[in-house]
């Protein structure tokens, strides 16, 4: 299997790996200078660095790089160290160098309103691959959303059992109703996604989730979404909301530590006080 077509895959596919190529060698080890590996994210392996502790060792520091998304080089002394002897060389060093594959993450996209078309056109812009949900055919669609990665326009409980969310994906809840927003947020606080935002205020927000708990979605699954979504810059219109949603959702991909303070999260406890209905 050839390591770059491999490389082409996982990233059209969203998925994560890291490539590892020995950049510095000297003396005797067990591969060549240039050799490479792709680690995925289930811990496969395509192509290899010469075996043997040293290529056991990388396969786990790739685990590190994949979730930092930083790149790293490991340096391996196999003089010194006995435990990379065996089977391995007669003596030598080497620096391997491990990158991280990314792909462009998918964001599912949860009505297809004013605030869905907004957020599509911004996040499509700045790498986002686009997913549009909607159950009204009128809105989602492939002329209204022309380079969508795909357009679902069908009742929802269908559409939500056909998609598996990997965990480098996002998704936003800006459906037309409570009820609606309540059957989406259900099904996200369940996946792997990376990220869950939901529009509405933070009364509205509160109250939905109340629902849930009501019904048995414990408390703890909330703290995970993003709500009210995006960052508070006094946005109005569904462009300045797609823009304040946005840049939320760059913050968490490239993991900005500067931003965490000004992102909102739901913070629930547990109750079974009712709540007061929305739906």
């Amino acid at each position: 299997m050839d390591i770059y077509e491999e490389v082409v895959r996982l990233r059209r596919e969203g998925r994560r790996g890291a490539l590892a190529t020995i950049i510095t060698t000297s003396g005797s080890i067990p591969s060549y200078s240039s050799a490479k590996m792709l680690v995925r994210d289930d811990g496969s392996i395509v192509g290899t660095i010469g075996g043997g502790c040293v290529e056991a060792e990388i396969i786990t520091g790739a685990r590190k790089v994949m979730e930092l998304e930083k790149p790293e080089t490991f340096e391996f002394s196999l003089n010194k160290n006995p435990s990379f002897d065996t089977g391995l060389v007669c003596g030598g060093t080497l620096e391997v160098f491990v990158e991280p594959i990314l792909g462009d993450p998918t964001l599912y996209i949860f009505g297809a309103g004013h605030v869905g078309l907004s957020t599509y056109k911004v996040a499509q812009m700045v790498g986002f691959q686009v997913v549009i949900v909607d159950d009204r055919a009128s809105f989602a669609n492939q002329e209204r959303f022309p380079e969508a990665r795909e357009v679902y326009a069908d009742d929802w409980d269908k559409v939500l059992a056909s998609l598996n969310p990997p965990d480098t994906s996002f998704i936003l809840v800006v459906t037309r109703g409570h009820r609606e927003d309540m059957h989406v947020l259900q099904w996200a606080v369940d996946t792997k996604a990376r990220y869950i935002g939901m529009i509405g205020s933070k009364r509205k927000v509160i109250t939905v989730c109340k629902e849930l708990q009501k019904i048995g979605v414990p408390a703890s699954k909330f703290d995970r979404v993003h709500a009210p979504v995006g960052f508070d810059i006094g946005a109005t219109t569904p462009e300045e909301i797609a823009v304040a949603v946005t840049a939320e959702m760059i913050a968490v991909r490239r993991q900005s530590q500067a931003a965490l303070p000004h992102m909102r999260r739901l913070k629930l406890v547990e109750t079974d006080e009712p709540a007061k209905s929305v739906i």
